[in-house]
């Protein structure tokens, strides 16, 4: 079989990429499609993200080994696209270099068979220009959040008054030449 999946990039402007691959390749070979789709090196690092139907990051899978104990990791490579991906779960989240944060998002909108003669993968469908730099993320906490939770009032603006330079180190418990 053959799934074809529409690729769209994060852009204000309508960019994507609709390509066809066989569902028992991986996804090191939908990296490999889809940064040649979008006219890049392939130099960069990626991850692929497992998301839920409304796109929320799950679990990472990245391209190389990052893990504390080599080979524990499982990798792109390790990951067949028909054991992640099928009709009920459809959409999974890439991201080419995480300097620039060149952010994808991927669907599974057909399993077709496959086509004789055809060499997979296969660039079906492109549209839009790729932008000069990729949009900027917003990595910003809403200001509605409570991120300090209790520690919230711990420190008081007077208390600014009170410092004395950091030189009083027997308050802390240690000398100052403690090392």
């Amino acid at each position: 079989m053959v799934y074809k999946f529409r690729v769209i990039l994060d852009a204000e402007e309508d960019v994507f990429r609709d390509i066809a691959i066989l569902e028992d390749d991986t996804l090191e070979d939908l990296h490999n499609a889809i940064f040649n789709a979008f006219g890049f090196d392939g130099m960069e690092v990626a991850s692929f993200y497992t998301c839920d139907e409304t796109w929320n990051q799950e679990d990472e899978i990245s391209l190389f080994d990052t893990g504390d104990v080599p080979g524990e990791q499982r990798i792109m490579s390790d990951y067949v696209l028909s054991d992640i991906l099928d009709a009920e779960n459809t959409k999974i989240i890439y991201v080419y270099d995480f300097i620039n944060m060149w952010t994808f998002l991927v669907e599974l909108a057909a399993i077709e068979d496959q086509e004789i003669g055809l060499i997979y993968p296969n660039l079906l469908f492109s549209h839009g220009e790729m932008p000069d730099e990729a949009m900027e993320k917003s990595f910003e906490a809403d200001m509605n959040d409570d991120i300090y939770g209790d520690y919230e009032d711990d420190f008081d603006e007077d208390d600014l008054d009170n410092l004395d330079g950091g030189d009083n180190f027997e308050d802390y418990g240690f000398e100052e030449n403690w090392n």
